[in-house]
């Protein structure tokens, strides 16, 4: 059952258009995620679907009722922010039970809302706590209560984690999914982070310049991304891009300075034809030393720049003209000068359409 559909929604601004004629199909329980750089008009779409904002266009259902025109209230959902917009005068219980009180629920109902909320988001022993007196993840967990409380059916997150350090983003992450694969309602999320998206989805909307450009589960869009600017966005460190021609022959390959990549075992979504072209492939699908001898491409390279990050380690090298970047385990002995030989299986790579930026 389709729980959030938008219809060719469009919005402007004067003369600017900041969303250009946006359909999409929420199903009941998905936890979708609108993921894209500031000003790619993700959280504008959030604010319009909450009501926060009037349309140019288009219509919004939730749960089959058309709410293009409701007020916020009347639209059965629970929105929260990036920051916490907690009442310092009032405790936690006073913040989670407040708009219950104000929409005059019964004081028992009240009672049994706010409990229940604090037992699932494990703020139990705060709720006699002020805002002053709680961390940020705290603070966080007690704005996801106060919509939580409210019995809705679609919650809205608008960058809710981007006010925390890196360890609290990654502890309410978790919290966050836990909730959802508790409560199964549906959940909009939008984040610029795409680690968030990637852990938190089951579907994702990459938007730039108010426009989708890929709406697909996470796999998906990391594996497959349909154009450059999705292949670029996905992922980090970012794909590796060389530039050159695209052969379509009956033995089609990739050529760039004097060198050939085999695009017989790529899986194009149609024949390939001749032309410029730029082939893209990730940096975890890369292999070096003694792996890359079976592998269908092989190159030496010459590194550039090692990178520890622990668990791996980045490295930074040149492929004939072109930087190329490859993960390696974290204990290797790989230093700046080396020659390594590197290789990957075309088959793992996107190759995409110089002129159209389309992946083939």
């Amino acid at each position: 059952m389709t729980s959030v559909s938008i219809r060719d929604l469009s919005l402007k601004f004067g003369a600017l258009e900041v969303l250009k004629s946006l359909s999409i199909d929420i199903e009941d329980g998905e936890f979708l995620v609108l993921l894209g750089p500031s000003g790619c008009g993700k959280s504008t779409l959030l604010n319009c679907i909450a009501g926060l904002l009037d349309i140019s266009g288009g219509q919004i259902f939730i749960k089959g009722r058309n709410v293009t025109w409701e007020e916020p209230k009347d639209r059965g959902i629970g929105m929260v922010f990036q920051s916490y917009a907690l009442y310092p005068q009032m405790t936690v219980k006073g913040n989670l039970s407040f708009g219950l009180k104000t929409a005059r629920v019964p004081r028992d109902e009240i009672a049994r809302k706010v409990a229940r909320t604090a037992e699932v988001l494990q703020i139990e022993p705060l709720l006699d706590r002020k805002p002053s007196q709680l961390s940020g993840g705290q603070r966080q967990r007690v704005a996801i209560g106060r919509a939580l409380v409210r019995d809705v059916d679609v919650f809205l997150f608008d960058e809710p984690l981007s006010n925390l350090d890196a360890k609290l983003r990654a502890e309410l992450r978790v919290e966050i999914k836990r909730l959802h694969q508790k409560l199964r309602n549906t959940m909009i999320y939008v984040t610029h982070d795409q680690i968030e998206a990637l852990t938190l989805a089951d579907r994702i909307a990459v938007m730039r310049s108010g426009a989708i450009q890929q709406l697909d589960t996470p796999h998906e869009i990391y594996n497959r991304p349909v154009n450059l600017y999705v292949a670029g966005f996905m992922g980090s460190p970012g794909m590796n891009f060389i530039s050159g021609e695209i052969d379509g022959g009956d033995s089609p390959a990739f050529r760039f300075a004097g060198q050939s990549i085999d695009l017989s075992t790529y899986p194009a979504s149609a024949p390939i034809k001749s032309g410029p072209g730029i082939f893209g492939i990730r940096p975890e699908h890369i292999v070096s030393g003694d792996a890359a001898s079976v592998e269908p491409y092989q190159a030496t390279v010459e590194i550039d720049v090692v990178e520890p990050m622990g668990a791996d380690t980045l490295v930074w090298a040149m492929l004939d003209g072109s930087e190329f970047r490859f993960r390696v385990d974290g204990q290797t002995g790989m230093r700046v000068g080396d020659h390594v030989r590197i290789g990957f299986d075309p088959a793992r790579a996107s190759v995409f359409d110089t002129a159209t930026e389309l992946r083939l």
